[in-house]
């Protein structure tokens, strides 16, 4: 018996379900583009094989830890690291039987389809993960990871997967990518540049790392001057690595477009540790500008995923550290927020500016119609916990009148769970071409337009956004 239905997430109605499958059809297989993740990229360079079910299903995934840790399951009991270096389970048998018993909270949510598509189509599972099945998926599992055929590079072919780009920090050595690079491997594995720790004066430890980033750059990141040509040179360094785009995680969607001066004066305090909450939100806003200015010279798309309150858990983040399911969707007023930058560059024609947002009710009220008007801005997809059948719908339902198709950029997985990868991109696929096939039976959109719009949706949009 086969875990997942063919026609999932498909519309009930069967006149308009047969004009979905017809669309998923053609665009099922695809390669896929995978422009913003957070799959580790020494994967890609060792080439080692997968140590075992766990550390690929369940350590890895804040999805899946978060759901778990809701239901009162210790993060420790999971294998997830500590800080501090402290005991965590390390026998990754208890850890998948400690999912598999708590397989049922899943029900109804996104990452029971990623799972049940990674079982199936990945690893031929086709038993319901539970209690009684745990150790007989478990020792199948494991024993497909022994084989060449389930190493990265292996599964990154079989995924026909035609770029894929990971995410470093301003101040990461790049080491993996130089050694993916060596190898003469010819799949595609690019980097981003994530600058949140040197241009964030609330980020932990933000003047020793402005420092580093002098020292990486040979620049004096003691002055505004030099701060700003450090970044250049970094920029320029990830863009030798592949890098078509930067991402920014900023609390806020604040943007700024200070005077030389006043930027000068923010830095100076930024790196004395004296600046207050509302500065440090400018100084960020100031920064998202800057960046876009760099992106204008250097043709780095420039991604903006705010409105998260990080790391809600104080005791969680010092125990366990960032991105461990806590980052949490805050309000956001795009409209007044984005002007000062979009004042600044939203009309050049060169720049690519991608927005995503947690707060659904600024899709149709705000982004849709700012997507609609500035040549610079596009429309990020769902992510994180939209990242889902009804989130991608109501992604459409609220932008599409607005912004049209051709202001947003496809899909994109935004994951660290590497086996998730096809099952995202495929529940994105069906989802746009349900939603493409109610324009036709509505008679909004004919079928040829439909099935051009499909193609876009899954593969080209993304190509062109991210300049791959």
């Amino acid at each position: 018996m086969a875990l997942l239905d063919e026609n999932r997430l498909f519309p009930t109605d069967p006149a308009v379900r047969g004009l979905a499958r017809d669309l998923y059809d053609g665009v099922r297989n695809l390669p896929i583009i995978s422009p913003h993740g957070h799959t580790d990229p020494r994967w890609f360079a060792e080439n080692a094989a997968f140590s075992d079910p766990a550390s690929l299903f369940v350590t890895p995934d804040h999805y899946v830890f978060r759901m778990l840790h809701s239901q009162g399951i210790d993060l420790d009991s999971l294998g997830v690291a500590r800080v501090d270096g402290g005991p965590t389970e390390q026998d990754p048998r208890k850890i998948w039987r400690l999912f598999a018993e708590n397989y049922f909270l899943f029900r109804g949510t996104p990452s029971r389809i990623w799972i049940d598509h990674a079982l199936q189509e990945v690893f031929g599972v086709t038993e319901r993960l539970s209690a009684a099945s745990a150790d007989a998926i478990y020792d199948h599992v494991a024993a497909c990871l022994t084989q060449d055929a389930f190493r990265p590079r292996a599964l990154f072919e079989r995924f026909n997967i035609e770029t894929i780009s990971t995410t470093e920090s301003a101040l990461d050595n790049l080491k993996w990518h130089g050694m993916i690079r060596d190898s003469g491997w010819g799949g595609k594995v690019i980097t981003a540049y994530r600058p949140d720790a040197v241009v964030d004066p609330e980020f932990e430890g933000f003047a020793a790392n402005v420092a580093l980033l002098g020292e990486m750059t040979d620049e004096d990141t003691t002055t505004w001057d030099g701060y700003l040509a450090a970044h250049r040179n970094r920029r320029a360094v990830f863009k030798a690595f592949g890098a078509t785009s930067s991402d920014h995680g900023h609390a806020t969607a604040r943007t700024e477009n200070l005077s030389t001066g006043d930027a000068t004066r923010l830095f100076d305090k930024a790196l004395q540790g004296a600046c207050s909450a509302e500065e440090a939100d400018a100084f960020r806003g100031h920064m998202l500008t800057e960046m876009a200015r760099m992106s204008l010279e250097d043709g780095l798309v420039l991604q903006i995923h705010p409105g998260s309150c990080r790391n809600h858990s104080a005791d969680i983040f010092q125990r366990f550290g960032r991105d461990k399911g806590y980052d949490i969707p805050t309000r956001t007023d795009y409209v007044r927020a984005l002007k000062p930058m979009l004042d600044a560059v939203g009309g050049e024609r060169d720049l690519t500016i991608i927005v995503f947002s947690l707060d659904e009710t600024s899709y149709g009220r705000e982004l849709a119609p700012l997507a609609g008007v500035y040549p610079a801005l596009k429309l990020g997809p769902p992510w994180w916990f939209h990242d889902s059948y009804e989130g991608m719908w109501r992604f459409r339902e609220m932008t599409t009148e607005t912004a049209g198709f051709y202001n947003t950029v496809g899909f994109n997985d935004d994951t660290r769970a590497f086996c998730s990868i096809p099952a995202r991109h495929d529940v994105a696929r069906r989802v746009d071409c349900g939603f493409l096939a109610t324009l036709v039976a509505t008679g909004r959109l004919d079928m040829d337009e439909a099935s051009d719009v499909a193609h876009d949706l899954a593969y080209g949009l993304a190509r062109r956004a991210y300049r791959l």
